[in-house]
């Protein structure tokens, strides 16, 4: 219970984060002069697109608790998220410390270790995103010039690139995957040039959307192999 009390602080930090930059974003839709349905719109696109990336997250939480105990498995995927970084993370710190993850010789001390080594990990993130965000925030704005639709243009080929290096990594980790990569990519594809022009309110769903019919595509070819 101690240790629940103990993560539970971490985890409530990141809650009042959330809360704080609702309000924020509130405040600057009122300075910039957006109408109130864009945010609300936005929010509702996130709440959305966040289901299937949820899921996946529960569903490794509730593998890792057998391992490494549930407050920390609670902790870490409440502020991260990366699943299987934080399971690779565990893994070193019992590798390192002579035993295996959830295995033979698996001692509290050996616990603790993996604990130790999940921590380290993330703080790498935080100590970059911390120190160089705002430097990386001007190299964006110099960049683009001032000019907006250039930014735009930047942005996008960005998080081209992002999701790109992304897809290509899941697609050499099998079939399974890149099925999964396929469907997602066919479903947004369907649900855009088809679907969003006879019904253009469900754009705003078509990433969530797309994610499911992506994990379907993955859950058909893994029922057929094992079949």
């Amino acid at each position: 219970m101690i240790v629940y009390l103990l993560c539970g602080i971490t985890v409530a930090i990141a809650f009042v984060q959330a809360v704080l930059y609702i309000r924020m974003a509130k405040k600057m839709t009122v300075k910039a002069n957006i109408p109130a349905t864009v945010p609300k719109t936005a929010f509702r696109v996130g709440l959305i697109s966040a289901i299937g990336p949820a899921l996946g997250v529960f569903i490794v939480m509730v593998g890792l608790m057998t391992s490494i105990g549930g407050p920390m498995a609670w902790q870490r995927l409440s502020i991260i998220g990366a699943a299987p970084t934080e399971l690779t993370a565990a893994t070193l710190g019992a590798e390192a410390a002579g035993a295996e993850l959830g295995g033979a010789g698996f001692t509290l001390k050996v616990m603790a270790v993996s604990w130790f080594v999940m921590a380290l990990n993330g703080a790498g993130w935080l100590v970059v995103t911390g120190l160089f965000t705002p430097a990386l925030e001007n190299l964006r704005t110099k960049m683009s010039g001032g000019d907006s639709k250039w930014l735009v243009v930047m942005s996008g080929a960005c998080s081209l690139g992002i999701f790109g290096y992304l897809d290509v990594n899941e697609i050499g980790k099998g079939w399974g995957n890149a099925a999964a990569v396929a469907g997602g990519i066919i479903g947004m594809a369907i649900l855009e040039k088809f679907v969003a022009k006879k019904v253009p309110k469900i754009r705003e769903y078509n990433l969530g959307i797309a994610m499911i019919i992506g994990m379907l595509f993955a859950i058909i070819y893994d029922m057929a192999v094992g079949a």
